[in-house]
């Protein structure tokens, strides 16, 4: 017998499925890039979101340290005036200068219990402050994190499934490649 001759349909079929696959391929190529873009935009976005919190610990740290400086200021002033206080003790003669004396330091001391009430409010209301705003950053970077993971798992059980079908209609097994 003489060999058959392949009929023009076959001859054309098969440039056919070449050119699908190689359009498929082309397309899962995009695919591939477009997903690498977006991962590395979630990484740029979460590197942003980390500089963010290390400027918000920074601010915090400065702000401790001006709160300790107006501290040790203020611990001067009083000290200075505790010593002012004594010397004027030392210098009066008569008891009705004593007693003046003694009403002066009574207000000095209930002014410098006030502002360090005030202060100590002050720093209260600024270290909850931070701890919302650093709450309220991580709760959404983690938010963010968790929508974008969701995204991934969703777009890879996709992208896999949509593999498969391709091997399968191909007649290969996803489990044996």
């Amino acid at each position: 017998m003489a060999p058959k001759k392949k009929t023009k349909k076959t001859a054309e079929k098969i440039p056919e499925k070449e050119n699908e696959l190689e359009e498929k391929y082309r397309h899962s190529i995009l695919d591939i890039a477009i997903l690498q873009d977006h991962i590395a935009d979630l990484r740029r976005h979460v590197r942003g979101m980390e500089q963010k919190l290390q400027h918000e610990r920074q601010d915090h740290r400065d702000l401790s340290r001006q709160y300790k400086t107006m501290q040790t200021k203020l611990t001067n002033k009083v000290k200075k005036l505790e010593q002012e206080l004594s010397q004027l003790k030392e210098d009066l003669l008569s008891q009705e200068e004593l007693s003046k004396e003694k009403r002066e330091r009574k207000q000095v001391e209930q002014e410098k219990d006030a502002v360090i009430a005030n202060l100590q409010h002050k720093l209260d209301n600024m270290e909850s402050d931070y701890e919302k705003v650093l709450h309220e950053t991580l709760d959404s970077l983690s938010s963010q994190l968790s929508v974008a993971r969701q995204g991934w798992e969703d777009e890879s059980t996709t992208l896999h499934q949509k593999y498969k079908e391709l091997l399968s209609e191909f007649g290969l097994n996803a489990l044996d490649i």
